[in-house]
């Protein structure tokens, strides 16, 4: 497989998972594949808590679909999560090198390759916990270079209270208007899924003042309308 070409313009391309068109998700080849792409403005990720409060890199809640064997992730302990071996796109085992990252991992990817990380706060977390993920980047002298995404709005209102100037974007499945007063209150951008994208919504969120991102965009066709609509950032598994 190989990567399909849009032509996007100002628009900043992010590589959802990693290029997890090309690799598989969420895993250190994932990331590198697209860190070594020069057109991938930022790398997405997925952050996840464990049992014995280490940050992981994992987007579902149990490990079953890209791991075979069924583990609870914040359940879990580190070393039990980190020894399972992933399966690849194929969805057989056979690498090695496919583990859970851990957040460090990740970070220092994003950093040696100079994308903007874009770090989903997974389920809610207690506040103490986003504060320590938010230390983190901080400890690798990358807090100026991550942009932090929830479907959870208290993660975010949490990190405000802390991290005044981080960018932080609330993330939807769908448009709903109540979202707005908590966009302009804590000064959230919105990323959103690209089938609710709108011009007249584009529109509204550059008017107060914020930044507009969509997800997860694999054609031509939807990235291209989703360019002209007037974006800034398009979340992608594949386009380049």
């Amino acid at each position: 497989m190989t990567t399909i070409k849009l032509n996007s313009g100002s628009v900043k391309m992010i590589a959802h998972r990693g290029l997890s068109g090309l690799e598989k998700e969420n895993t250190c080849a994932a990331f590198v594949a697209a860190g070594n792409r020069e057109k991938y403005f930022g790398i997405e990720t997925d952050v996840h808590r464990t049992k014995d409060g280490r940050f992981v890199i994992f987007h579902d809640d149990n490990t079953a679909r890209v791991a075979l064997d069924s583990m609870v992730v914040e359940e879990t302990t580190f070393d039990t999560l980190r020894s399972l071996q992933l399966t690849d796109l194929d969805g057989a085992r056979g690498r090695a090198d496919l583990v859970i990252p851990t957040l460090e991992e990740y970070i220092n990817i994003c950093k040696r390759y100079e994308k903007t990380c874009v770090c989903e706060l997974k389920n809610e977390f207690v506040p103490e916990d986003v504060y320590r993920i938010a230390e983190t980047f901080q400890q690798a002298e990358y807090l100026d270079h991550v942009v932090f995404i929830s479907f959870q709005p208290n993660n975010l209102t949490v990190l405000r209270q802390r991290y005044a100037d981080v960018h932080a974007q609330f993330l939807l499945s769908e448009w709903k208007e109540e979202a707005m007063e908590l966009l302009t209150s804590y000064r959230l951008g919105l990323d959103i899924q690209y089938t609710a994208v709108t011009r007249e919504l584009v529109e509204r969120i550059h008017g107060a003042g914020l930044d507009f991102n969509c997800w997860t965009v694999n054609t031509q066709e939807d990235g291209q309308a989703m360019v002209d609509m007037g974006v800034d950032y398009i979340t992608t598994n594949i386009l380049e």
